[in-house]
């Protein structure tokens, strides 16, 4: 089996890398079936943003895959998401995820309280690893990207992962039109 590559990221074999993943994703990835497939690569912290690394190594927008988390709640119940969607758009979080999340208000989860309970850093929050009672929502159009990438649970590196294997991440939702 091949890894993914793209551009002129130099492509590792993400689970003999544990050094550039964060613990719950080093921990997700050996569980997953499908782990071996993703490949993890080395960048500048100082670009890890979508749009900065994009521009750096030379890559599309096209070819990210941006996780961000939300929540609300109803009746006292705390309900978290984490949302795959393609890094040129933009989750739909007043509509499709309020209504997926079954809440009256949808907004971003506070970045400290991300990271605290996703054991990820900021700007490095993926869908691998997230916690057990987060929801993974996914748009479809990630399901198109060839390679995409996608955070490891640092700054330092990003993982590849083949669009087509976000359906099958542990408990992805995959909703059509969850980004704009």
């Amino acid at each position: 089996m091949s890894l993914p590559t793209l551009g002129r990221l130099q492509s590792l074999p993400a689970l003999e890398h544990p050094e550039l993943l964060a613990p719950p994703v080093l921990a997700a990835l050996e569980a997953w079936e499908h782990g071996p497939e993703l490949a993890v690569v080395e960048i500048d912290p100082a670009v890890a943003d979508t749009a900065a690394m994009s521009e750096a190594y030379d890559l599309g927008m096209d070819t990210g895959a941006n996780c961000v988390v939300v929540g609300g709640s109803r009746a006292g119940d705390e309900r978290v998401a984490a949302c795959l969607v393609r890094a040129d758009t933009r989750a739909d979080v007043n509509n499709v995820v309020r209504r997926a999340l079954d809440v009256r208000k949808c907004s971003f989860l506070p970045m400290d309280k991300a990271v605290e309970e996703s054991g990820m850093e900021y700007g490095g929050i993926t869908p691998v690893g997230l916690p057990a009672s987060w929801r993974l929502l996914v748009d479809t159009r990630v399901l198109d990207i060839d390679v995409a990438v996608i955070g490891s649970g640092v700054r330092r590196s990003k993982l590849l992962l083949p669009g087509r294997l976000a359906a099958v991440l542990p408990r992805a939702e995959v909703i059509d039109g969850l980004a704009g």
